[in-house]
């Protein structure tokens, strides 16, 4: 059979891939770890049949979903990891953490979830261990407070959250300022912290926080 003649099947294949893991997030993002399989197909607007060829099991479903995120949060936590200056590399993952909270507000599913066994499972877990590598690091150093907790962490990312839903057009630069002012917070005297970048343009936090007034329920 000709190239020609099988090309459009592999592309309505990856088509339909590409349409459940959409609604597999989507669902997982709502419901939890426990959506059926049933419920993601329907989503998808594809049959059972197609669903279970594609995946087979809802443990490799989800972990097609997770699987580009939790490679993402890894491969930060590896890079930061190697570099040599303590404080450097915890405040670079703090950064790059919230920043890529900033452009995909689901992203820290994949650092606080905990999956069924598999490969994202065993990646997920190597990375939060690295993590708290990172904070014991630059607490040893004398750079990190000895109160910081990686409770912290997460209390951090809610905030940032909240600033990202509700700063509008002000999103990215008042996630930058956040973050920078709570890791000044965190360090101690002795830590080499940077210039605080920019804050945001006043008339921009004037509109977000009239649309938050206005979204609230009378």
């Amino acid at each position: 059979m000709s190239e020609k003649v099988c090309s459009p099947l592999r592309t309505d294949a990856e088509r339909n891939r590409e349409r459940i893991v959409a609604a597999a997030r989507r669902l997982v993002s709502r419901e939890g770890l426990g959506v059926s399989m049933t419920a993601v197909a329907r989503e998808a607007g594809v049959g059972n049949a197609t669903l279970f060829r594609r995946f087979g099991t809802r443990e490799r479903l989800i972990d097609a979903v997770f699987l580009d995120r939790v490679e993402a949060h890894h491969r930060l936590v590896t890079a930061c990891s190697d570099d040599p200056d303590p404080w450097q590399g915890f405040a670079d993952y703090v950064r790059c953490v919230c920043a890529l909270q900033a452009a995909d507000p689901t992203f820290v599913e994949a650092l606080t979830m905990t999956f069924p066994a598999g490969v994202v499972e065993t990646r997920r877990a190597a990375a939060a261990r690295g993590a708290l590598g990172l904070i014991s690091r630059a607490q040893q150093a004398g750079c990190l407070r000895e109160d910081f907790s990686d409770r912290d962490l997460t209390v951090l990312l809610l905030a940032n959250a909240g600033v990202v839903g509700a700063a509008g057009t002000a999103a990215g630069i008042a996630s930058r300022r956040l973050v920078a002012q709570m890791l000044r917070a965190y360090a101690t005297p002795d830590a080499p912290v940077t210039p605080l970048p920019e804050a945001p343009p006043r008339p921009a936090l004037y509109h977000a926080m009239i649309g938050l007034i206005r979204s609230r329920p009378a």
